[in-house]
């Protein structure tokens, strides 16, 4: 997969931030699944659009989960709430909705599929547990992950997870 691509580096300026747009949800489909055609109609121009978009204004967008406050990933929280409600979408599971919030969000919500479950295991929840990751042993998790995104000469505005 292209990185600088998915992450929009060197595309033109326009990114959307409180929104889910056709451009997120072919993003999307590069990480290997499809958003209902009619989920990602009712996104675009309908009602559940209008909810996520809500949701979109109260998370957080320039930071990073290493650096955000644990209630910002906590159940209950915006995150949380736009995750489960994409999840009640007909045709959408866990993989999908995490994709899709990860495209909108991805220094705070890293994608969580069956790649990455099978490789940490399922930690519950997810988010904090990563969080809490993050944070220990004075950060060394989140250093490494630095250290190779600047090995793989990537902008600091990719997320390091």
């Amino acid at each position: 997969m292209d990185l600088r691509r998915y992450f929009g580096i060197g595309l033109p300026p326009g990114a959307v931030p409180f929104r889910i747009t056709a451009e997120d949800l072919v993003a999307v489909q590069t990480l290997s699944v499809i958003v209902p055609v009619p989920v990602a109609l009712d996104i675009l121009e309908g009602r559940l659009g209008a909810r996520l978009s809500g949701l979109l204004h109260a998370i957080p967008r320039d930071v990073d989960m290493a650096d955000a406050d644990a209630v910002v990933v906590a159940d209950g929280s915006p995150a949380d709430q736009a995750w489960r409600l994409l999840c009640e979408q007909h045709g959408v599971n866990w993989v999908i909705a995490g994709k899709v919030l990860a495209r909108k969000r991805p220094r705070l919500l890293p994608v969580y599929d069956r790649v990455v479950r099978c490789a940490l295991g399922r930690p519950r929840p997810f988010w904090l547990s990563l969080h809490a990751a993050l944070r220990e042993d004075d950060a060394a998790l989140h250093r490494q992950l630095l250290k190779l995104r600047q090995a793989a000469g990537l902008p600091e505005t990719v997320s390091a997870l």
